[in-house]
């Protein structure tokens, strides 16, 4: 089952919330990988910031399951 996260104004482009929660995974990933390779990026910010987009991740992932669920 694909939930539009993101549709345009004719409801045609959409962008499903699976795909966004993984982008938001990948991209925490990414910058934790930055910093393992040394690159000048504040440390506890990083960290931060991923665990944010992991918690924004999961509350998608959520809603998702439960509306597929059938959840109110």
């Amino acid at each position: 089952m694909t939930l539009p996260l993101i549709v345009d104004d004719r409801g045609t482009l959409q962008v499903a919330a699976a795909d966004v929660s993984k982008l938001l995974r990948t991209v925490g990933g990414r910058w934790l990988h930055l910093v393992e390779a040394g690159e000048q990026l504040d440390e506890d910010t990083v960290a931060a910031l991923t665990i944010e987009l992991a918690k924004l991740a999961d509350r998608i992932d959520v809603a998702c399951i439960a509306h597929s669920s059938g959840a109110p």
